[in-house]
């Protein structure tokens, strides 16, 4: 008879952190050191294109947020004075 047959014999859940709870915090600790060795090895290269960012801004800005901008379709408003 093992001792999972014995009637007062409870499993009880295990103590601490699960697999999965420890899998995630490595890789986060994985990730972090990854990212601090990559971004201090090629900072220059991101920090010289940074300058560039303004300039791709522009065109973005311009095709994002004039949507619509002269495009009437239709011609005059209803209570425009200016009806030809």
């Amino acid at each position: 008879m093992s001792v999972q047959d014995h009637p007062g014999y409870q499993e009880r859940p295990p103590e601490g952190m699960s697999t999965k709870a420890k899998a995630g915090l490595v890789l986060i600790g994985f990730l972090a050191i990854a990212g601090a060795l990559l971004f201090t090895e090629h900072r220059a290269h991101v920090l010289g294109l940074l300058i560039w960012l303004p300039l791709l801004a522009c065109p973005l800005m311009h095709f994002f947020m004039h949507g619509g901008h002269g495009h009437h379709h239709g011609g005059a408003r209803p209570n425009d004075s200016r009806s030809v």
